[in-house]
């Protein structure tokens, strides 16, 4: 727990949780169990701060305890059938902070906030931060972009995420790999011809053929892209902004094609080439900004360009719950100015009558249609193409099954 805590801590004073974790969690064996309580205590930041408001006079000048009591109150929630055995063991676990201190702090708050669960849980109800568990400032943008569905948003980010596999269907049929799950014990369904969706979480481990390259770890949501693009074999095509890889995979899964993956970063791009080698595919990785031409381009125009642009995240949070807090309002216009760079920089390397795929995973207009809207203006030659039921772009909401992602298709008129 107190491992938990230390990660809950950082994150609050704004590091990412990623890097919260790695530094938190060497030992692998502690991870899981480490990540999965501060995972819970962040996504539900909005209530447990809102507790804590409540339950003590002051705020707390130390941190760790701080994240130790959300970490707790989470537990509390989660497992209430277990009170004793959490409130022992934030005890326990605050023997580690400051000497000590704080053990008889925590044991009070904790003892308190059983004794007044109902008052609080009622009290929160008024409070759009406990409730939806979400930054004030955030749900007014989905308010005002999704009237009629920010409420089921804001909920979906709140829960844990799916675990989908994309089948590599140029070695087995999803309908063949779904039987294979079967047969391992994993319970699952199909969700389209090469999309899985997982009843439960499992270790890619027991996933069959995965060292072989035979499945990918890969949301649903985020598995439409490389087919929007239509790519072809043969085609020079394009991966701008390509770490992890996922989708760079999956477009080499779809057609033999001449292929460079491009990342900002050198530490992700190894990503990539890494997530190639164990499917035994090839492209040429490189690390560049995508915007500074001179640093990584031949002259070579691209028949097809992927540009997955760095974004809020706003529709993935239930995989990233720190996003939610560390944001500003200030960001998304920041990031929609290098959104416009980056599709400006690309536009000039595509060759006339090819395809640009502009995808995001954000839920922000000003990141999304917006965006869009304004790069046609500013381009004459560029032309929308219908994603999904002939619409101009394709905005998918975050449910049971997918993450929240945007796609808008791009023709460059010859």
């Amino acid at each position: 727990m107190l491992g938990a805590a230390r990660v809950v801590a950082e994150v609050i004073g704004g590091r990412a949780l990623d890097d919260a974790l790695a530094a938190a969690a060497a030992d692998d064996a502690t991870r899981p169990a480490i990540q999965d309580l501060a995972y819970g205590a962040l996504r539900s930041f909005g209530r447990g701060d809102f507790w804590l408001s409540r339950l003590m006079d002051k705020p707390l000048r130390d941190p760790v305890v701080r994240g130790l009591l959300l970490a707790s109150l989470y537990r509390l929630e989660l497992r209430p059938a277990d009170a004793h055995t959490t409130v022992h063991q934030a005890v326990t676990a605050a023997a580690g902070v400051a000497r000590g201190r704080y053990r008889a702090l925590i044991n009070g708050v904790l003892r308190n906030a059983l004794r007044r669960t109902d008052e609080l849980a009622t009290a929160a109800q008024a409070v759009p931060e406990a409730l939806w568990q979400h930054p004030r400032w955030w749900l007014d943008k989905l308010r005002a972009a999704y009237p009629q569905a920010w409420q089921a948003i804001a909920t979906a980010g709140n829960q844990r995420p799916p675990m989908t596999v994309r089948v590599n269907c140029r070695l087995t049929r999803g309908e063949d790999y779904l039987a294979e799950l079967a047969a391992a014990g994993v319970g699952a369904r199909l969700l389209d011809g090469c999309a899985i969706r997982l009843d439960k979480p499992v270790a890619v481990e027991r996933l069959p053929g995965f060292d072989s390259g035979r499945v990918s770890v890969q949301d649903w949501g985020a598995q439409r892209a490389a087919p929007l693009l239509d790519a072809w074999p043969g085609m020079r095509v394009l991966d701008a902004c390509a770490a992890p890889g996922g989708k760079t995979a999956n477009l080499l899964e779809l057609a033999d094609l001449e292929l460079v993956a491009l990342d900002v970063d050198g530490g992700r791009a190894s990503r990539v080439s890494g997530n190639l080698r164990r499917l035994g595919l090839a492209a040429t990785v490189m690390t560049a900004d995508c915007r500074n031409l001179d640093a990584w381009w031949d002259r070579r125009p691209f028949d097809r360009i992927l540009a997955d642009v760095p974004c809020s995240a706003s529709g993935v949070v239930r995989r990233h719950p720190d996003i939610k807090w560390l944001r500003r309002p200030g960001d998304i216009a920041r990031f929609a100015a290098s959104q416009r760079e980056i599709a400006d920089a690309l536009w000039r390397v595509l060759a006339p009558g090819g395809k640009m795929l502009y995808a995001s995973c954000s839920l922000f207009p000003e990141e999304n249609g917006a965006q869009i809207e304004a790069f046609v203006a500013r381009h004459e030659d560029a032309k929308r193409l219908p994603t999904n039921d002939n619409k101009d772009d394709w905005q998918l909401i975050p449910n049971a099954d997918q993450d929240g992602f945007f796609y808008a298709l791009l023709a460059k008129r010859t």
